[in-house]
């Protein structure tokens, strides 16, 4: 074989790089002609959920998504495919011809034979980071490896609606992916059976196993399933945690600065002193974005606009916050909720209260009722309680952008 796993130690495991080829050509017929790969599970397709799970392993380095002949151009645009990503290519009509696909566009790179090579079903975005870093290492060290999950319900053999036998369970598995197979490897599995071919693989394993080349086993996660049915969306939703709504706590201060006038919920507060900071200072669209962000999972303001010259100086507070609702847009969520508290001693906000909550609510495309605006002026203390500042304080609820 053209890549035999090395011996001794770790194998320089610790520096281990796999790249990754991901099938999603498949005719989804099992859900009824529908392209499961694009089904919205939190706002996003299925398939932008499993190469975010991949590209969240430090092992893999490249990925080569393969697919319908009809997808390419639309896989290829997408807002969400990751940079790690360096080929979309059409697959065949099995699965094995789509895999060597895959591995064609990942040779034309010049990749070494001693490659780890992952392959992974499309259909599988809850797979966890653990199990794809135990594939990779295994198959570097064995050649190649594939996770298998143990079965637990009794077996049966059914031959025209009869049962006929029962199936021992000892030693049965249900076969996952990755699959795990060094890069020589596979390419000697295909020069002995040609993808092109009358033989039918469903799965790298039994393309090795008919080459008689070894294939190290690893223990499977129940988690890790493959979308099949219209039912396995409703689970998968659930394990990812996109089904439900999710909490963020956003805060921010600034001092008074020389200046007028104040700029505080995207509204000009004439005769009070303007906020000192980089931008317009802004608390309450600040403390706005940053509850967003955190429900979002997506960081912080000070990380996406830091208070450097990378972030233009006096900019709208409004402007953070549509670029965060874009944000939130292409991460598969949207604002379902806001309430935001301002604390100042001065100037009297009062009246200009539903102002605020309005231009809020625009800003973040809700309805008035899902907002909240209040001010709090008695018992503050620092720079609050002194009259030199106004700090602001919000919680925001994102969900699925369905």
């Amino acid at each position: 074989m053209s890549g035999n796993a090395p011996t001794g130690g770790d194998g320089g495991a610790s520096r281990l790089r796999a790249d990754a080829i991901v099938v999603a050509a498949g005719a989804s017929r099992r859900m009824g002609g529908t392209d499961k790969l694009a089904v919205a599970i939190g706002g996003r397709p299925l398939l932008a959920w499993t190469l975010e799970a991949l590209t969240r392993a430090a092992v893999v380095e490249r990925v080569v998504i393969v697919t319908a002949v009809a997808s390419v151009d639309a896989v290829r645009a997408a807002d969400w495919l990751p940079a790690s990503v360096v080929a979309v290519v059409a697959g065949g009509e099995r699965r094995h011809e789509s895999v060597a696909a895959g591995l064609e566009a990942l040779a034309s790179r010049g990749t070494p034979e001693d490659r780890v090579l992952l392959v992974h079903d499309g259909a599988r975005p809850a797979v966890r980071v653990e199990l794809i870093e135990a594939v990779a290492h295994a198959a570097h060290r064995h050649g190649a490896a594939i996770p298998v999950l143990a079965v637990a319900e009794t077996l049966k053999r059914v031959d025209r609606d009869r049962v006929v036998g029962t199936v021992e369970r000892a030693g049965v598995g249900a076969a996952q992916t990755p699959q795990g197979i060094r890069l020589g490897w596979l390419r000697d599995a295909y020069d002995r059976f040609p993808p092109a071919g009358p033989e039918t693989w469903t799965d790298e394993a039994a393309l090795l196993e008919a080459c008689s080349m070894p294939v190290h086993a690893i223990p499977g996660h129940a988690d890790n399933l493959k979308v099949t049915l219209p039912a396995d969306l409703q689970r998968v939703t659930a394990i990812l945690g996109a089904g439900g709504p999710r909490v963020g706590f956003g805060h921010d201060g600034h001092s008074f600065g020389p200046g007028e006038p104040l700029a505080l919920a995207g509204v000009e507060v004439s005769g009070a002193p303007r906020l000192h900071g980089h931008s317009d200072g802004d608390v309450a669209l600040h403390a706005v974005a940053d509850a967003l962000l955190g429900a979002a999972g997506l960081g912080d303001l000070g990380r996406i606009f830091p208070a450097d010259a990378r972030t233009p100086r006096g900019i709208a507070g409004a402007a953070l916050v549509g670029d965060v609702v874009r944000r939130l847009r292409l991460a598969g969520v949207r604002p379902a909720s806001l309430d935001v508290t301002i604390l100042a001693a001065r100037p009297r906000l009062g009246d200009r209260l539903d102002e605020m909550r309005s231009r809020i609510a625009a800003l973040v495309e809700l309805p008035i009722d899902r907002v909240n605006v209040k001010a709090s002026t008695g018992n503050l203390e620092g720079m609050e309680g002194a009259g030199r500042g106004i700090s602001a304080r919000a919680v925001a609820i994102v969900e699925p952008d369905a």
